[in-house]
Order: C-alpha cells, then sequence, then structure tokens
C-alpha cells in the first residue's frame, strides 16, 4: 500500500478538477480524497497499490481539458487505510 499527497497548482479550481481527479481515483482503485484550497490550489490525498498510485498520478497529471497545472508537487506519507474516495467542501 502506498499513500501520497499530491499539491497541484495553476488554473485548477473551477474547471472541474476535483471531479476528474474523483473519477481517475475511481477507475484506478485509489481511497482517499480531494479538496480545493483557500490559496487556489489543489490537495489530493491518495492511498492504493503502488501500480495503481503510479497510473492514477500519470492521469492527473494531464488535468481536465480546462485546467493548467503549473506546479504538481507529490509527497510519500504514511499509509492511513481509508475506505473510499470523496470531494471534501472547504
Amino acid at each position: 500500500m502506498k499513500r501520497v499527497r499530491i499539491i497541484v497548482d495553476g488554473r485548477v479550481q473551477g474547471v472541474g478538477f476535483r471531479y476528474f481527479v474523483a473519477n481517475g481515483a475511481r477507475e484506478h482503485n485509489i481511497n482517499g480524497y480531494v479538496q480545493n484550497l483557500p490559496d487556489g490550489k489543489i490537495e489530493i490525498d491518495a492511498e492504493g497499490e503502488c501500480e495503481n498510485i503510479h497510473h492514477f498520478l500519470s492521469q492527473c497529471r494531464t488535468g481536465p481539458h480546462l485546467s493548467r497545472i503549473d506546479t504538481f508537487m507529490v509527497s510519500d506519507i504514511p499509509a492511513f487505510g481509508y475506505s473510499h474516495f470523496k470531494i471534501k467542501q472547504r
């Protein structure tokens, strides 16, 4: 099991980025959450099998067609044991 924290900066709010990420998480059997941050960035907390995380990260790096990703930072963090993936509201 692998868990990563991802911070995405650019034009990522108001373009369907959280829904794009949530769909990708379901597709790749990833648990955790995605949320908007007050500074205009997106935070993704994702947990799953290593290969699934790899494919999920590749998909997230592309973003939906209206987005623009300037920075995509990934940090490994200890596993948590999420049971599903959700879109968090602020």
